[in-house]
């Protein structure tokens, strides 16, 4: 079984990292290095003259792009296991594992690991002011723990107090609130932050899709036979 389950994840989370990468090239790339140019200084937004819109891709650096894959490939192989343990969890009560109830899955996944703390911690880019690194970790980690768990108690709990534990789970760090920063000052345009977390956002919502469909693909083919 947990080698069915590490070949599973290698192959999903690896797939899953090859979209991440090409995505993250096309979209969200071109914007981290623009926005580097005002973290810098190279450029000026605020008290200055108005900055062209145009967003510089860069020399591709085919060293850079490489490792992009292997990090990508990384991240989504960890998140694939997590994924995959509670796929399984489900079809050992009886639900059926496919790439389209995969889909699904993937979606919750990016409800759980993407959306719900970007409600309180947008995507972050050079440039921007924000709080301190520990305190938004611990919320972050308490948001997904928290965001997780009630989607699990929605979509397996057969009563109102296993329902109404979910609801409280979701609302929960979102009443406490997100760590924020003292002012909001920083070099970068919040027109370029904001089409930052759109495109993060727009990108991890197709990854987490890709990363649940290749999952519930592989677990049903041979390939997770070894």
């Amino acid at each position: 079984m947990f080698a069915r389950l590490a070949v599973s994840a290698l192959i999903a989370g690896f797939g899953a990292g090859l979209v991440a990468a090409l995505l993250q090239y096309v979209f969200v790339q071109p914007i981290l290095l623009h926005s580097e140019l005002f973290e810098t200084g190279a450029l000026i937004h605020f008290g200055a003259d108005p900055t062209t819109s145009s967003v510089p891709r860069g020399d591709f650096d085919i060293t850079r792009q490489a490792l992009n894959v292997i990090f990508a490939a990384l991240v989504y192989t960890g998140y694939a296991l997590i994924l995959l343990a509670g796929m399984v969890l489900a079809e050992q009560q009886g639900h059926v594992i496919t790439a389209r109830t995969g889909l699904i899955w993937g979606f919750c996944g990016f409800l759980t690991f993407q959306l719900a703390p970007a409600f309180g911690l947008p995507p972050d880019m050079p440039g921007l002011n924000a709080a301190e690194v520990a305190p938004r970790q611990i919320w972050w980690f308490a948001t997904a723990g928290a965001t997780g768990l009630g989607l699990w108690f929605i979509a397996f709990g057969r009563n109102w107090t296993m329902w109404g534990i979910a609801i409280i789970l979701l609302a929960a760090p979102h009443v406490i609130g997100a760590p924020t920063p003292d002012t909001y000052a920083g070099p970068a345009p919040p027109e370029m932050a904001a089409d930052f977390a759109a495109k993060t956002l727009g990108t991890t919502c197709a990854i987490w899709a890709a990363l649940g469909c290749l999952l519930g693909a592989v677990w049903t083919s041979k390939l997770s036979e070894v």
